[in-house]
């Protein structure tokens, strides 16, 4: 047994199950290893040696050693075996976490109290680690299961890890919002919210809103810069398609998320601002999607009796409908990115795109406040006009389990940039080709009438605003257009769609969006590169 200091590691022989194994700490490199070392003294490690992080332990316990587990095997031998069980977090496929526990065996009291303290030292000097959240459940959203996830796979590992919560289980719509607004967030080291992406959302408008407001930010000035939340969001997904987890995590699994949530991760993701006419309409953090989502997301809300099979078959109804929409995209070039759409490099945890992109952006706007240059005046806006069956916007990859890629495979969480995919007038059977391809590896803006540009802001008008008055009379010769395209039986094309914000309808299509560089921060890491 070593003695250890603030910086010397300790290293013993402790018993594991029924192997006797040299077990190591060093707090230089905040790692606990062990292997099987059949000797009274530890022995070197060798190539089946276990580690974890000690910034990916969850617990340490003392544990009480109970009659049964030691009058067997070799722990007949031990008058008094004293024990300490280490929960820490281990890796499942697919990007999924999992508790595991180990636990550490001698007949030595003072050995095991003092590997006891140490542990429990270190975990306690992690200052990133949240000790007390405030929590929302939304028990309608998704399948109607978000209490019994949280109180089943959540509540004991935040117990386990002596994280105090105060729960409120939301009644009605914008509920959450509304609460982030009213009370003092002081007291929260975090923000949890149980349900899907509408859920979410709901928090994300509370947080941004009630910081602005503190800070006295007006947010429907387009041009305005937000203050960024000191507060993290953790997200347990419970609802239909998780997509913000998905794109953030690698998967949607409650007990991963719970764990990246104990451990205290923390990953800043881009906020697009949505105004129209000087008003803000909302925030948006992954899709932004006129024409065939925006029709798509508005026909399913009439058919919420449906259940989740709603997005199912509006998504057949509206591809059917095959609907195109004139309009006008002006954009500004993400010139400040060091990726591009089409790379194939996706965003991964500690990305270096996002990290390099961020810092060429701050360069920029410091160039603009010492008035060396106006980037915008440097930098010219592209303008497009045409026929679109979708005008898509995502400031993530949009993953899901359906769309592994998601919608831009190689969109970036933290870049400041969001990806403008215009997918043009085309065939019923070239569109199909398109969205078939996010089902699967092949490059979905590999077609001739898809185009997809990395964007800081983009404006877009459609053409039913900008030419009003020629249209009514258009409609007017051809059998009062405008009336009939309420109609269902009517085979008249519809002058201009919806877009939909993060699953929520926006009325208006003329827009004006802007990219705000990693605005929030949630409980996350990014998705890691599977070993």
């Amino acid at each position: 047994m070593g003695a250890m200091g603030a910086a010397e590691p300790l290293q013993s022989v402790l018993w594991v199950k029924q192997e006797r194994c040299a077990v190591s700490l060093e707090p230089a490199r905040a790692l606990l290893r062990w292997w099987r070392s059949p000797g009274t003294e530890p022995s070197a490690p060798d190539a089946h040696a276990c580690s974890v992080l000690v910034s990916e332990i969850i617990a340490v316990e003392e544990t009480h050693v109970h009659e049964k587990q030691s009058s067997s095997g070799r722990w007949q031998k031990m008058e008094n075996p004293f024990a300490f069980t280490v929960h820490c977090v281990k890796r499942a496929r697919h990007h999924r976490w999992k508790a595991a526990q180990v636990t550490f065996w001698s007949a030595d009291e003072q050995l095991c109290h003092l590997w006891l303290h140490t542990l429990r030292e270190l975990l306690e000097s992690l200052t990133s680690r949240p000790k007390h959240l405030l929590v929302f459940i939304n028990p309608f959203g998704g399948k109607g299961q978000g209490k019994r996830i949280y109180e089943k796979k959540v509540a004991p590992l935040f117990t386990l890890a002596s994280i105090t919560t105060e729960i409120i289980i939301t009644e009605h719509a914008n509920q959450a919002k509304e609460t982030l607004y009213e009370i003092n967030t002081d007291g929260y080291d975090g923000i949890v919210c149980v349900g899907g992406d509408g859920m979410f959302s709901e928090v994300l408008h509370g947080l941004i809103g009630r910081t602005q407001q503190s800070a006295g930010i007006d947010p429907n000035h387009p041009r305005a810069v937000l203050v960024p939340s000191t507060l993290r969001i953790g997200i347990i997904p419970a609802g239909s398609t998780d997509c913000v987890c998905y794109s953030t995590v690698g998967t949607n699994d409650a007990e991963t998320s719970a764990l990246h949530i104990i451990v205290g991760d923390s990953l800043a993701i881009d906020v697009s601002s949505v105004h129209h006419n000087s008003t803000l309409l909302r925030y948006s953090v992954s899709l932004l999607g006129y024409g065939f989502y925006g029709d798509l997301i508005k026909d399913s809300e009439k058919k919420r009796w449906m259940g989740l099979v709603r997005y199912d078959f509006s998504g057949l109804k509206t591809f059917l409908s095959h609907q195109y929409y004139e309009g006008t995209v002006s954009f500004l070039p993400a010139q400040h990115t060091v990726g591009s759409p089409r790379d194939k490099k996706p965003c991964r945890a500690g990305c270096f795109v996002c990290r390099q992109s961020k810092q060429q952006l701050e360069e920029e706007q410091k160039k603009a406040l010492y008035g060396l240059e106006n980037a915008e005046e440097v930098e010219e806006w592209q303008v497009i006009c045409g026929k679109f069956l979708a005008i898509n916007a995502t400031n993530m990859s949009c993953a899901c389990p359906r769309s592994p890629g998601g919608l831009s495979p190689a969109a970036h969480l933290g870049d400041g940039s969001s990806d403008l995919i215009l997918i043009r007038k085309c065939s019923r059977f070239n569109f199909l080709r398109f969205l078939v391809r996010h089902t699967n590896a092949d490059d979905q803006f590999d077609f001739t009438f898809v185009e997809v540009y990395r964007v800081k802001k983009f404006q877009f008008t459609s053409k039913h605003v900008d030419d009003e008055d020629n249209d009514l009379k258009e409609n007017g010769k051809q059998g009062f257009g405008q009336i009939c395209t309420d109609s269902p039986t009517c085979s008249c094309s519809p002058s201009r769609s919806s877009w939909n914000c993060d699953g929520e309808i926006l009325h208006s299509p003329a827009i004006e969006v802007r990219v705000h560089c990693q605005l929030v921060r949630l409980f996350a890491r990014g998705i890691e590169e599977q070993s």
